[in-house]
């Protein structure tokens, strides 16, 4: 079933792209987009995740914008599109959408109650913002942007959050990262990762800042992670 409708708070439906796992039943993640829409990147993630034993939906964030964007970061046009998308978006009517979803794939038949999430740039951000503002059971945030402005939320997570944070990443300067670690360790159920010599997007395979070896060790690290916190 590669693609679903999800009710927002609001009573709207919205889109999502949910992967399942060959036994149909397992704990749901919820896959959270990068500013480039549900595109085959994330497509492909969710495949990856459901063939560990998730059922991985990605719901369409930019669904009041420019609803089913799907965008590459290959042509100019497309990467200004992403950005014009990104500066339009409202944060908060997100997390409400991934409220939303969390809700859907608890009634899912096959779920077995449990869900996470896991997110990447500005979904890195709202995974983070899951992790703090939810119930999800356990959260990871991938290279997340701006959680410096929402640092001292980090009182508010009460289940596990595993941050990967990229050393030259621009959208986290050395100040920014500094805040961001030093919060952190505030709260023992966060577990903050960083690599350096590693830059924004460094798991993205086909990105121009894709590291082989930093990206096997993330998503060995989330693997592992997930499964202890939503299998167990």
């Amino acid at each position: 079933m590669p693609d679903i409708k999800i009710t927002s708070l609001e009573g709207q439906e919205f889109g999502a792209y949910c992967a399942m796992p060959k036994t149909g039943r397992g704990p749901g993640l919820i896959v959270i987009q990068e500013i480039f829409g549900v595109n085959a990147t994330m497509r492909k993630l969710c495949d990856d995740y459901a063939a560990l034993g998730y059922i991985a939906v990605c719901p369409d964030l930019f669904w009041r914008q420019s609803p089913g964007a799907a965008l590459t970061d290959q042509t100019p046009q497309e990467c200004d599109h992403a950005l014009e998308l990104f500066k339009g978006f409202n944060v908060e009517g997100g997390v409400r959408d991934l409220l939303s979803t969390l809700g859907h794939i608890r009634r899912m038949q096959g779920c077995t109650g449990k869900v996470g999430a896991v997110g990447y740039c500005l979904g890195g951000r709202l995974a983070f913002l899951m992790a703090t503002r939810s119930d999800v059971d356990a959260s990871v945030s991938y290279y997340g942007t701006a959680l410096e402005k929402y640092i001292d939320e980090v009182y508010d997570i009460r289940m596990p959050l595993l941050l990967h944070i990229a050393a030259l990443d621009p959208h986290t300067p050395s100040e920014a990262r500094a805040k961001i670690l030093r919060g952190v360790a505030k709260n023992p159920v966060i577990t903050a990762e960083v690599y350096e010599g590693a830059d924004h997007a460094f798991t993205r395979f086909g990105s121009k800042n894709y590291n082989e070896e930093f990206a096997e060790l993330a998503n060995a690290r989330t693997t592992k992670f997930l499964a202890a916190h939503l299998q167990s």
